[in-house]
């Protein structure tokens, strides 16, 4: 595999589907399919022996699903991304993917084009929240009965900047973009973000993204693609 290629770890019991990813996560595009697992039990052993940078999972598998199989990677060393992919516009399944450490949703039925741009983000270390559900989804995490993440803190921990950068992670802008928009260096975005999640005591760009439409800093609305 080449150094700058996606190593993309497909995970659906669905063959067709598997099928169907292959032709648009395609080598020329610069991802390279390492390997494919039928059921979530399959994925950690999948990960151990070839190292994806990024996993794209089906929520609903008939042993082991989605949401079950990113818990169990989470208490793995240095865990792929898992970029979650359905046809289901279930809310609850969606919530419970991000509250599991998903890095993001999209549904199957998205475009080409969009679902390269999400394997893409989650790949480099974004978040991905297909825009067509993500108002619902928030509002189900923010309504279920596990506690929000960051513990009730407030964006008043966050300095004037921090809290343009968080509103920019929330639309969707990864750390290139942020630099360019607020006009600072990649490394001063760097520190920002990292600020951002240690005050608010956030485990990823995904729950920072939660956090942002949560806390009113961004609305479904106004975001730009909610990646």
């Amino acid at each position: 595999m080449i150094d700058d290629e996606i190593g993309v770890l497909l995970v659906d019991d669905q063959e067709l589907v598997r099928s169907g990813l292959r032709r648009i996560l395609r080598r020329k595009d610069g991802f390279v399919i390492v390997s494919e697992c039928a059921d979530g039990s399959e994925v950690r052993d999948a990960v151990a022996a070839h190292r994806p940078d990024v996993i794209v999972m089906d929520i609903r598998m008939k042993r082991v699903d989605g949401i079950q199989a990113t818990r169990e990677l989470r208490s793995a060393d240095d865990p792929p991304p898992v970029l979650v992919l359905t046809t289901f516009d279930d809310d609850e399944l969606l919530s419970g993917a991000l509250r599991a450490g998903a890095a993001g949703f999209i549904l199957k039925d998205s475009s080409a084009e969009d679902l390269i741009r999400a394997v893409r983000r989650v790949a480099a270390g974004d978040g991905f929240l297909d825009p067509t559900v993500t108002g619902r989804v928030l509002s189900t995490y923010r309504t279920s009965a596990m506690s929000p993440e960051n513990g009730g803190r407030g964006v008043d921990v966050l300095t004037a900047r921090e809290l343009d950068v968080l509103g920019l992670i929330g639309r969707g802008h990864n750390n290139a973009e942020i630099g360019r928009e607020l006009s600072i260096a990649g490394v001063t975005v760097k520190s920002h973000v990292g600020h951002i999640f240690t005050k608010l005591d956030l485990r990823d760009r995904a729950a920072a993204i939660v956090y942002a439409f949560d806390h009113g800093v961004v609305t479904p609305g106004h975001s730009d693609g909610a990646s």
